[in-house]
């Protein structure tokens, strides 16, 4: 009987969980589409780039590349001999900014802002735009600089610093970098097409 019970309370908390979570955007691939469906999220993007001089363009880029938009994603599962899933993940990263739980907590803890959850996207995008400043302090990065960005954002400062992305096998990874990068200017123009029709007096957007 106790254990039917907690197998009701299970599927019942499983079911109130996913009522709860957030859903990704139906697109990915248009920057005002994603912001005109998720108003709170626009709001928050246009906080972060307030606040440390991020453009909403990369850093939506850099989540688009991590998590894809959505809320509990996590890194793969170790595999042995390549096949066989294992316990444990490849690393701590979790939610929209694919976040290690290290640099979360210093993020935390340098913004002062100690609730913030990595499945929160409000909270994602601050620590994306946190972590572009501290690469433009630490590193020299320009904001707008996307493939730089990225280069930093996944290997760390000090990686980035010691140039651990150089080489025949980081190949993937600077690939991977361009396609942020590609991606940001993208985001960029549409972005600007949004801002010009509001200036024009057509129904657009509103991100404020």
């Amino acid at each position: 009987m106790i254990r039917l019970r907690m197998s009701v309370f299970a599927a019942m908390l499983a079911i109130i969980l996913a009522a709860c979570a957030t859903s990704p955007p139906s697109t990915i691939e248009n920057a005002c589409k994603i912001l005109e469906e998720k108003r709170s999220w626009a709001r928050a993007a246009d906080r972060a780039e307030s606040r440390y001089g991020a453009p909403k363009a990369v850093m939506l880029a850099i989540v688009r590349q991590e998590s894809a938009f959505e809320q509990s994603a996590k890194p793969p599962r170790r595999r042995i001999l390549f096949v066989f899933p294992w316990f444990g993940r490849q690393s701590s990263a979790y939610g929209y900014a694919q976040a290690t739980e290290p640099t979360w907590e210093l993020y935390q803890k340098e913004t002062g802002r100690p609730g913030a959850r990595r499945g929160r996207f409000e909270d994602a995008i601050d620590f994306v735009g946190w972590y572009m400043r501290e690469s433009k302090r630490r590193s020299g990065i320009e904001m707008a600089d996307a493939y730089n960005q990225y280069l930093a954002y996944h290997e760390g400062w000090g990686g980035y610093n010691k140039g651990s992305f150089r080489g025949r096998k980081q190949r993937d990874l600077r690939s991977v970098a361009t396609r942020v990068a590609m991606t940001a200017d993208r985001y960029h123009g549409q972005l600007e097409g949004c801002a010009e029709k509001k200036e024009r007096g057509r129904p657009t957007l509103r991100f404020r």
